[in-house]
């Protein structure tokens, strides 16, 4: 006999009973296996008495087969329930007699929640568009340009653009502060690595000056010694120099992977670049916008054990991107869970909304659809059938494949029924984000 109780929420308790017999068979049908091979002192492999076997053994065997058996049990008794388990149960055994003929437990779980979705017609959403121009091909060369700039000497005042080595100490109440100060330094005026004030204040110095000047951090500054304070700085420029960019010509078409240096090539490929990075990247922000529409009609309660699940799962990939980029991260460290809780929260939320979504409108990701994605990133490759060959190769992949066709398909079914506004925005724009 079973039970399920409601406890509050989506917390149910589940009481059940598995039959002495039924454990007791399982041991000894272990304990008969393991004495093939056991080795016990003073007899021969497949020798040992069985009596001997369960003084040395059974304790653990029946602790396994229990373990089991409460899984098993558990199991078949939410089927029988149709319910629908969120996360593992918390089992507690009720009998304290492990020889008694019926071992009576608990087990207190989570059910997944209903989900209502509410009317979609009355969302607005904002899709972006984009529409590339010359301009955005000549910018991108232009990028390029600066990143291959060979810098030298400038008998004049520093401009943006410009290269100069410096010398600086910041102070904070007259005492140097971590971090404020460095020499032989080169800034680069106008790339945006230091901040602007520090950057303005060296524009127009020449090689030899020295000036001090107060400069006030950002409040959320990443040294929080400083962090919305008044600091001097005094900087010295000891070399100006200009950047001197490469002609758009053969040799920087070859410097940039055109071996035969066709200038022509290069701007059709870089276009062809551009368009595809500009339509991932509003795909991606529409993509944002339509699950924002989503979480704003659906009601539903979300099972802890999978809100703990998801925060645990984002902290380990935060820890593998520090490790990654070369940081420290000392064993055993754990990072504060409440961190990651509104993420968790947000995807549990998109994750059961999403299937609700496919169950109801038929969102499932089609065969030809998943044949069309895989192409379609094959193309940006030099050899796009081994590509395709990658991605089938593997079940993995192609999972996650079958994922973004059904993140795509929603978004489909968004569009199709909300408000939609267009918005056109520029390359500047969409590489400014994601």
């Amino acid at each position: 006999m079973s039970n399920v109780e409601t406890l509050s929420g989506l917390q149910r308790r589940l009481s059940a009973s598995i039959p002495q017999q039924q454990l007791r068979g399982e041991v000894e049908a272990r304990l008969k296996h393991l004495g093939r091979t056991a080795k016990v002192h003073g007899f021969r492999p497949g020798k040992v008495p069985f009596k001997v076997l369960e003084q040395q053994y059974g304790q653990s065997v029946q602790q396994e087969v229990l373990g089991e058996s409460l899984q098993r049990s558990f199991a078949e008794v939410a089927v029988a329930n149709k319910l629908q388990v969120a996360g593992y149960p918390q089992f507690e055994l009720k009998t304290t007699d492990l020889n008694a003929p019926q071992i009576e437990y608990s087990a207190t779980f989570e059910v997944y929640p209903e989900v209502k979705l509410g009317d979609i017609a009355g969302q607005s959403v904002t899709r972006v568009t984009f529409a590339m121009s010359e301009a955005d091909v000549d910018e991108t060369i232009n990028t390029l340009r600066k990143q291959r700039a060979v810098f030298k000497k400038a008998d004049r005042a520093a401009k943006n653009d410009d290269q100069v080595r410096i010398d600086f100490s910041g102070k904070l109440d007259g005492v140097v502060f971590e971090g404020g100060e460095a020499k032989d330094f080169n800034v680069l005026l106008g790339s945006g690595r230091m901040l602007p004030d520090f950057e303005k204040a060296i524009v127009g110095m020449k090689a030899g000056e020295t000036k001090s000047f107060d400069m006030t951090f950002p409040a959320d500054y990443h040294g929080k010694e400083v962090a919305g304070k008044q600091v001097t700085f005094t900087i010295t420029a000891h070399v100006v120099e200009e950047a001197h960019l490469p002609e758009v010509d053969a040799e920087f078409a070859k410097s940039l992977g055109m071996k035969d240096g066709d200038v022509t090539k290069l701007k059709d490929e870089i276009r062809e670049n551009i368009g595809r990075e500009a339509q991932r990247r509003a795909k991606v922000r529409n993509k944002d916008s339509a699950m924002d529409v989503l979480l704003n009609i659906a009601q539903l309660d979300v099972p802890k054990a999978l809100l703990d699940s998801e925060a645990e799962r984002l902290m380990q990939q935060t820890m593998h991107d520090m490790e990654a980029r070369g940081m420290k991260v000392p064993k055993g460290m754990q990072l504060p869970a409440d961190m990651f809780a509104e993420r968790a929260s947000k995807r549990v939320k998109l994750g059961l909304i999403l299937a609700e979504l496919v169950k109801q409108h038929d969102l499932a990701p089609k065969p030809e659809q998943m044949k069309a994605l895989v192409q379609e990133y094959a193309q940006s490759y030099e050899y796009p059938e081994e590509v395709v060959r990658w991605y089938n190769s593997d079940p993995s992949r192609m999972r996650e494949i079958e994922n973004l066709v059904l993140e795509d398909n929603v978004v489909a079914w968004v569009l199709a029924g909300a408000k939609v506004s267009d918005q056109a925005v520029t390359l500047t724009e969409l590489m400014g984000s994601n």
